[in-house]
């Protein structure tokens, strides 16, 4: 990067995007509670954030009840869920439009189908995501909860989640109780591209520094030992052979099984 750009860069930047280079994973948060006017206003934000054809196919289920809570941190096999003050799910709701359909004397099976889901799961995503902005320009941690797929047809049973829904994320949030160390990423050239994909001529070289950064990262679940280098980390994760026994696996299954047509 030349110098002027980084010049010209540091000039633009403002507290969101400072915000945004400085977004870490909170675990653990203290026993304050988060005001209800903190949260209308998180919820107005999750109101405002763009949607696909403006269909809104997504909700926000906010969980309140401890015993609920408890369930879904053994879900998520992570307890400290059940410690966060404010637990929410951004799920795909096509539930709703299948409603107005059936009142407007139209077929319901239109809101079942792939593009309906595919829609609104990324209105989930792009929610949580608008959420979890406003709620650290706030001060407030957030930590986001993919765990709900470790068993995805258990959470829509826990909270009777009707056909048509899915669950996408979670999301506990709080104030901070800790200050994790900042997580390494990729370099941006490996990750943003120009008229098309590039690929390097190889990817272990081109993340050899990358590799070397992400072993100096403690993650705070086990703050005795370093991570692995993240092409380690891609090599575990990855597996050639699915696990048949992970319900990861089975996502789509259970989306089916929720009405959708995929």
């Amino acid at each position: 990067m030349k110098a002027g750009t980084k010049a010209g860069m540091k000039a633009s930047m403002n507290e969101t995007i400072r915000t945004q280079l400085n977004h870490r994973t909170i675990r653990e948060f203290t026993t304050e509670q988060v005001s209800e006017e903190i949260m209308e206003q998180l919820f107005a934000v999750a109101g405002r954030t763009a949607t696909s054809l403006g269909m809104q196919s997504t909700s926000i289920i906010r969980v309140t009840d401890p015993q609920l809570r408890v369930r879904l941190a053994e879900i998520g096999a992570q307890e400290y869920v059940g410690r966060a003050p404010i637990y929410l799910l951004f799920i795909v709701d096509c539930h709703r439009n299948a409603g107005i359909l059936q009142e407007l004397g139209a077929d319901p099976a239109g809101a079942a189908t792939a593009r309906n889901f595919v829609q609104g799961f990324t209105d989930a995503c792009l929610t949580a995501q608008n959420v979890c902005i406003a709620a650290e320009s706030m001060g407030l941690g957030v930590n986001f909860l993919g765990n709900v797929h470790n068993d995805a047809a258990a959470v829509i049973k826990l909270l009777q989640l009707p056909e048509l829904t899915f669950p996408v994320v979670g999301m506990t949030l709080g104030w901070p109780n800790q200050k994790p160390q900042l997580k390494p990423r990729m370099a941006t050239p490996l990750r943003t591209m120009e008229n098309g994909y590039h690929a390097p001529d190889s990817w272990l070289e081109a993340l050899s520094d990358y590799d070397q950064e992400m072993t100096t990262y403690y993650d705070l679940r086990d703050a005795n030992r370093r991570v692995d280098s993240f092409t380690r980390q891609v090599l575990a994760k990855n597996p050639a052979t699915g696990d048949d026994s992970d319900k990861r696996n089975h996502t789509f299954a259970i989306a089916r099984d929720q009405g959708f047509n995929l």
